[in-house]
Formats: structure tokens, C-alpha cells, sequence
């Protein structure tokens, strides 16, 4: 994929959050996009026709995280009341609460079967969550992190999280086995190249770092962005020919995947770019930022 077919014009402003926008997440094919910040809400929208089609109200203070299931029905939140909120999409009513960690949950996700919810917290450790059954008690507490973990991506048999203790760390949960590869710096994201072959972890020395899923091996460095102090999203674009990030100073960052250069930069909002989402498929992508608002950009 060639440079000019990367985002860059703006083509929506979704505009209805009060303050800080914390996350904002495409669904499953790319149709519609999620969004929760400082307000305590939880947005669904059109991005492509610009429109706002529903609220979700529950959580006692901000959101911090929200993913959709593949087919669309349910959706899982998180955030500083410590709590994982499970909901029916089409009603906006909350089916479970799942409650358990000690502190601010800071990232959530479903498995593939949108059977299990796994939940990173502040309180050092990774809690799976069944939505099946009426329990509300944990699965399963996966609680070797030295810090907060802030980060959590999956594949159909393993959980892997990134942690301010500086590891990004695999579970393999069918054996039970865990591996660490230690980065040296505080990680506050991971999230996977779509061939499913490496991890790309943002951390707060300004710096994203691509990992071999296999061997831990470093593979190559992103720079050129600022992230010293805020949880900041990174991911590849659907094609894994480019990496791309947000900036504390309200960039937009590019890097070619092989040579790590900067290919494209451009201000995207007014304040810290919190968040990052690539569509599936087309070459499209929406931002966040603390500034309040949401932008779809395209080609």
C-alpha cells in the first residue's frame, strides 16, 4: 500500500461527548464505531455518515475502554468504578456487572466467541469473565504483573497484556504456560498485526516497539511522536504495511512497517490523540482526544 492511500482528509467531526474522549473503536467489519470518555458515556455511531445513533448510560464515573462482540449485539465497558459493564446493544440495558478488581479497570475485550470478557486493571492483574453464566465471579485471575496493566489483546487461545512493570506477557490458556518479554519501559499499548505474527507495543518513552509473537524479538522502533504521561492507542493499518499512533502534542503518526520511517504526520486534533482505530478493510480511520471530539479520516 502506497503512502497516498493513507488517511489524511477529514471527512467527519462526531461531536457530542463533554469532555475527554478516552477510547474510539470500530466494530467488527468497519460499519459502525464506539466511543466512552471523561462523561461516563458510551457513544455509537455512523462514522461515515457522520451520525450519533445511541447513549449508553450506567458507569458511576469515566470510561476508559469498550469493545463490541463480532456479531454486533453486545457490548462490554470499563473504567474508574472498577467495574466491567456487559450490555445489550439494541437496548442500551446493562445485563451483568462484573465486579472484582481493587481499582480502575483500564482496558477490556471479548474472546472470539464473545463468550468471555477479559478485563486489565490498575490493580495489577488480568480477570476473565464468563457471560454465559449467572456468576459474577471471575474465571480466572492471571496476577503475576509487577504494575498496572493497561493493555489486553487476544487470540483464540491466549491473553496478552502490557503493563506499566514494563512486560508485555503471554498467557497460553490451555496449558497454562506464561512467557514475559521485559521492554524496559512502561507499556501502556498493545495490540496485534493482522497477520497475527507480531505485537506492537506503545510505551512512555515515545517509542512503539514491534515484537516477534514468536521469539520476543525485538523487530523494529517507532519514533518521532510524544507519549511521556497519557494511555495512548497504537495499531497497524489492515494491510500491516504501515504503523500508525497517536501524539500528546495532537498528531497523527505513519511509519513504513520494514524501515520504521515517518511517511506521513498531520495534526489531527487540538489536544492529546488518544486513541486510534483502523477500519478493517477500507482506508479509513477514526481518532479521539482529550479535546472532546471524534474524526473519521479517509483517503
Amino acid at each position: 500500500m502506497s503512502v497516498e492511500h493513507l488517511p489524511r482528509k477529514e471527512v467527519n467531526v462526531l461531536k457530542g461527548h463533554e469532555g475527554a474522549v478516552l477510547a474510539a473503536r470500530f466494530n467488527g467489519d468497519g460499519n459502525y464505531c464506539l466511543s466512552c470518555g471523561k462523561d461516563r458515556t458510551i457513544r455509537l455511531w455512523n462514522p461515515h455518515r457522520g451520525i450519533h445513533i445511541k447513549t449508553y448510560k450506567s458507569h458511576g464515573r469515566e470510561v476508559r475502554d469498550v469493545h463490541v462482540t463480532s456479531d454486533n449485539s453486545k457490548l462490554c465497558s470499563c473504567g474508574g468504578d472498577r467495574q466491567i459493564f456487559y450490555w445489550d446493544v439494541a437496548t442500551g440495558r446493562v445485563i451483568r456487572k462484573f465486579r472484582g478488581h481493587d481499582g480502575e479497570v483500564n482496558g477490556v475485550k471479548f474472546n472470539e466467541y464473545s463468550s468471555v470478557v477479559v478485563s486489565a486493571g490498575y490493580d495489577q492483574s488480568l480477570r476473565a469473565w464468563d457471560c454465559r453464566s449467572h456468576s459474577t465471579e471471575p474465571i480466572q485471575i492471571i496476577d503475576t504483573f509487577a504494575d498496572s496493566v493497561m493493555s489486553i489483546c487476544l487470540t483464540k487461545t491466549e491473553i496478552i497484556g502490557g503493563s506499566v512493570d514494563g512486560t508485555v506477557r503471554t498467557f497460553d490458556i490451555r496449558i497454562g504456560s506464561e512467557i514475559s518479554d521485559n521492554l524496559g519501559q512502561p507499556v501502556n499499548c498493545v495490540s496485534m498485526s493482522n497477520d497475527g505474527n507480531c505485537i506492537l507495543a506503545g510505551c512512555l518513552d515515545s517509542t512503539l516497539r514491534l515484537l516477534d509473537r514468536s521469539t520476543g524479538e525485538l523487530l523494529q522502533e517507532y519514533k518521532g511522536h510524544t507519549n511521556k504521561s497519557f494511555k495512548l492507542d497504537c495499531c497497524l493499518t489492515n494491510t500491516d504495511a504501515h504503523v500508525t499512533g497517536g501524539s500528546e502534542d495532537g498528531f497523527i503518526y505513519f511509519w513504513d512497517l520494514v524501515d520504521a520511517s515517518v511517511v506521513s504526520k498531520f495534526r489531527a486534533h487540538n489536544s492529546v490523540v488518544t486513541s486510534v482505530s483502523y477500519h478493517p478493510k477500507e482506508n479509513c480511520m477514526v481518532t479521539s482526544s482529550v479535546d472532546g471530539t471524534i474524526r473519521v479520516w479517509k483517503t
